[in-house]
């Protein structure tokens, strides 16, 4: 259904011209057509994305994607997004993602239309290096009938194995790019790379150019930390790399300390001050420490920056990134009034999608009341404002839910249970934001025909705890068959358990615990022998009721040393791995998330991880 910006219906210019900046150095004012000062405060006050039939306005038209050219957008109005997720957002604390995972988010972050996607950082590990690799000979070279192809970037520190590592892995795709890095702040010269700032400099001139020399054409450049850096130290590093070939300069607030005035500034004076930034995109790549990442983000935008850093539900390193759907969608509803008419390309509708894809895949559950993506964003429990949406949805909702790929039923009366028929439940998975392939959808409606045989009637909860459990799984290294389990106050828990490898072969197991799951932990240790130690296990019921599906979410530490490179400081990190499993039977619904957890920690075991040093005397981290 088309989507437009409501506009009052008074107003005699059906599309208004949009806002230009002003000539004047501050970096966060801008100045309306004469024309249109007057309509613009009668505008804004009937903001709402609306996707309704009776909207009378016409629909408001976007300009295609401009041409992709790395050193310049030929719209200044456009702003190009650059995803993150694969790379800052995996540094997540048991967030650890397999290859086929990363391949098949890569995937849907293309039909979401990000124009670079952060595929990893290779030199971390051979599974990254790969994981980078196949994500760029496959999703970096499928152009669909617009021409549109996501740059696919490879994360390097600035040294030469980091680079070249980045390079073999991106140099697949139609539009690979290089984006590396070194700090730039006193206190990480001081005391993580105790250089000079003479030396930093020539560090990343060098590394820079020598990225140039290996055949890309495409370079970003990152001074880490940049939000507590030195100004002058600032424009001139930035400046040499410019020389040295960089095309586009991301400016980190590393530690999240800035705030939206400050950010927005250090951007305005960094385009005002820095020799030949004319011939590179500028970048904001903003931390949430203080809760203030997205808000840094648009600051920089509005101050010139034309490329935003951001992740899928804001994750990433300690408190996360700037959220792709909070970035986006304050951008299109606002971008036109406030902002000086920017815009992206991305096609929204898919962001819900998206969302439960990285929510499924990582086992990083998005808050309730999270913006945009939260399952309350757009719950109205108030009678006050449940009073206003019955009688206009604009008076309490700015976006309208079917704009993000959120289905709101029109149809209250249909309800799912043992007697619905595979087109219900594909009609009630598409208002969920799911959108499944026929395959998919079997596997989908015979575990639905299974719970509903149990349940009187199936909620939407159990629909979502169904699909995360059979569509967004590792590989299957090992499957879970059977399990029989005896417990009580009598003696001691058993379990048996039958699991069948990747040839299909059956494996059965018996063993005693302390509880029901304990012992079928146990009983699936003696199977798999791959040791692992429980670092967090959790259990919610999806739904009221003695009936509901439990899904359970665990995190497991492997006792074998499965390590890899953080990108920062250049340190190896244990990695942890997280399953996710759902089911009416309490045991079989933990059984299953523990051997998730097993399948993605095994998978990364055959691409163990390549020793990457830090060469901490003459390279920074």
């Amino acid at each position: 259904m088309a989507s437009s910006l409501l506009r009052n219906p008074t107003l005699s210019s059906p599309t208004p011209s949009l806002p230009s900046f002003s000539s004047k150095p501050s970096p966060l004012s801008f100045r309306l057509p004469q024309s249109h000062h007057r309509s613009s405060s009668l505008r804004i006050k009937s903001l709402r994305l609306s996707c309704s039939l009776s909207d009378p306005s016409p629909p408001l038209t976007r300009p295609r994607r401009p041409d992709y050219i790395p050193n310049r957008i030929p719209d200044p109005n456009y702003v190009r997004v650059f995803d993150t997720t694969l790379r800052d957002g995996e540094q997540s604390p048991g967030a650890t993602l397999t290859s086929k995972e990363k391949l098949d988010i890569a995937r849907q972050l293309a039909k979401l239309g990000v124009d670079v996607i952060e595929a990893g950082f290779p030199a971390a590990s051979k599974d990254d290096f790969e994981a980078v690799k196949s994500i760029a000979e496959t999703v970096g070279n499928a152009v669909d009938g617009d021409g549109y192809v996501p740059v696919i970037c490879g994360l390097s520190r600035c040294n030469k194995r980091d680079i070249e590592t980045a390079w073999e892995a991106v140099k697949h795709a139609k539009r690979p790019r290089i984006h590396t890095f070194i700090a730039t702040s006193d206190i990480h010269l001081e005391y993580k790379l105790k250089k000079s700032k003479q030396e930093v400099i020539e560090i990343a001139r060098e590394m820079v150019r020598f990225a140039r020399s290996l055949g890309c054409e495409d370079v970003e450049f990152s001074p880490e930390d940049a939000g507590r850096s030195e100004r002058e130290f600032l424009y001139e590093i930035l400046g040499e790399v410019i020389k040295a070939g960089a095309t586009t300069l991301n400016i980190p607030d590393t530690v999240g300390i800035t705030l939206p005035s400050e950010f927005g500034q250090l951007i305005a004076d960094i385009k005002a001050n820095t020799p030949g930034i004319e011939n590179v995109v500028i970048s904001t790549h903003c931390q949430n420490d203080l809760g203030l990442s997205t808000a840094n983000t648009l600051a920089g935008a509005h101050s010139g920056a034309r490329q935003v850093e951001v992740t899928i539900n804001g994750i990433g390193e300690r408190a996360g990134n700037a959220s792709l759907e909070e970035v986006v969608m304050a951008i299109k509803c606002r971008g036109d009034h406030v902002l000086g008419g920017l815009y992206t390309g991305i096609d929204t509708r898919h962001i819900v999608m998206t969302s439960k894809m990285v929510e499924d895949y990582t086992g990083m559950h998005t808050q309730p009341h999270k913006a945009i993506v939260g399952a309350n964003a757009f719950a109205h429990e108030s009678g006050i404002h449940q009073d206003g949406m019955l009688k206009h949805k604009g008076t309490y909702e700015i976006i309208c839910p079917e704009e993000i790929g959120l289905e709101r039923s029109n149809d209250a009366g249909i309800v799912l249970g043992k007697l619905s028929g595979r087109h219900a439940l594909k009609d009630r998975l598409i208002e969920l934001g799911y959108v499944l392939d026929d395959e998919q959808l079997s596997t989908i409606f015979w575990r639905f025909k299974s719970v509903a045989e149990r349940k009187k009637r199936v909620t939407d909860a159990d629909i979502i705890a169904l699909v995360s459990d059979e569509v967004f799984q590792p590989e299957a290294l090992w499957k879970l068959l059977d399990i029989q389990i005896t417990c009580g106050t009598l003696g001691l828990s058993t379990a048996t358990v039958k699991l069948a490898d990747a040839d299909g072969k059956e494996h059965v197991a018996c063993s005693m615990g302390a509880g029901p799951v304990d012992s079928a932990y146990k009983a699936i240790d003696l199977i798999v022998k791959e040791p692992a130690t429980l670092l967090e296990y959790s259990m919610n019921a999806v739904t009221e009721g003695i009936d509901a599906i439990a899904t359970t979410r665990v995190l497991i530490r492997g006792n074998n040393n499965y390590s890899t490179t953080n990108a920062l400081t250049g340190e190896e990190v244990q990695r942890t791995f997280s399953g996710t499993g759902a089911g009416m039977d309490i045991v079989v619904s933990s059984v299953k998330a523990y051997v998730g957890a097993l399948n993605k920690m095994l998978d990364f075991k055959e691409n163990s991880p390549t020793k990457v040093p830090s060469q901490n005397n003459n390279v920074p981290a």
